[in-house]
């Protein structure tokens, strides 16, 4: 709903746009399309180190729950792994040590992971209450670190009687379906 304009008001504006010529295209410039981007290549074969460098540490956020999924995993599988309800046959135990130390761990459990056909695996990295600042360094590591590998389907906070904030569960990828697709 419009106010008509005051005499002063309309007097004021024909003053300011009375040197001003109307155009004389009638219609807006016709839309054209753009050419698509061309594509950055990707090296065609990354080695390990290469694929850390994919997501850095300071892009990742850690929460006091840790929750990471990555596309296609079920609903239904997430919530049963964010309920404890999928069994962890390995366990690893980060309490006390530096982050070097603790990545070689980590790499070391997920390869016995594989090597074992584990499906759930639990890591404690801790709440962080021993170290300077009582900030928690590993569980910060732990989030970084899982994302990256590629056997890692998910990863939450464990449930309060597992260890809660201080400890993820990980689901891990199964390895006969790997095998299954190369075969066909």
């Amino acid at each position: 709903m419009s106010r008509p304009l005051d005499p002063d008001e309309s007097q004021l504006f024909r003053a300011e746009v009375g040197d001003a010529a109307p155009l004389d295209v009638e219609q807006p410039e016709p839309w054209r399309r753009r050419r698509a981007p061309y594509p950055i290549e990707q090296p065609r074969h990354l080695t390990q180190d290469d694929k850390r460098l994919s997501l850095a540490e300071a892009e990742v956020e850690t929460h006091e729950f840790l929750f990471y999924a990555k596309p296609g995993v079920q609903q239904r599988v997430l919530h049963d792994l964010q309920r404890g309800a999928i069994p962890r046959e390995l366990e690893l135990d980060l309490h006390g040590l530096t982050a070097a130390f603790a990545e070689q761990l980590c790499d070391e459990f997920l390869a016995a992971c594989a090597r074992r056909r584990v499906r759930c695996a639990q890591i404690i990295h801790g709440k962080g209450f021993g170290s300077q600042e009582r900030q928690p360094v590993l569980k910060r590591k732990v989030n970084y670190w899982l994302r990256l590998r590629p056997e890692v389907l998910a990863f939450c906070s464990a449930i309060r009687r597992d260890g809660g904030t201080g400890a993820v569960y990980v689901l891990l990828r199964n390895p006969d379906k790997d095998h299954r697709t190369r075969q066909r």
